[in-house]
């Protein structure tokens, strides 16, 4: 479940747009612990209306060119984590730090999609037994 509905996201944006208070004092009158995720709501709303601050309920996977057009493009043009992902449409502006802290350690190889969880048990051929006729004998 969410933390915050679009409702919520929607009435908080709203009271920045046509309010003079600003983010910091909407962020303690609402009891939230930082201003970011409101800074984010208003720039997404303003680049794409209500549905920016709608919640996406699939996790989305992005291709390394994406990634790397995303980092090019905060690169040249000096945008921000938070101006990027709204050009982007992204949902929020730490998928795009983590890329661009990926691409700083790593290059372009820290962007490719890693396996997730534990790897599958192999495919070994399963050893057949051999069953060996074993003579009785009587000892005595």
């Amino acid at each position: 479940m969410a933390k915050y509905s679009e409702e919520f996201k929607g009435k908080v944006v709203t009271e920045y747009i046509d309010g003079n208070l600003s983010y910091r004092s909407l962020a303690k009158k609402y009891h939230m612990s930082s201003s970011t995720p409101l800074y984010e709501w208003v720039k997404n709303y303003e680049r794409h209306g209500m549905a920016g601050l709608k919640r996406r309920n699939t996790k989305k996977e992005y291709s390394v060119q994406f990634k790397l057009d995303a980092i090019q493009f905060m690169l040249e043009t000096g945008a921000s984590y938070t101006e990027t992902a709204v050009q982007f449409k992204l949902s929020t502006s730490s998928i795009v730090k983590l890329w661009m802290k990926k691409f700083r350690k790593q290059g372009k190889e820290g962007l490719e999609l890693k396996q997730k969880g534990r790897p599958s048990m192999s495919k070994k051929p399963m050893k057949q037994k051999k069953q060996k006729a074993k003579k009785r004998t009587r000892r005595t």
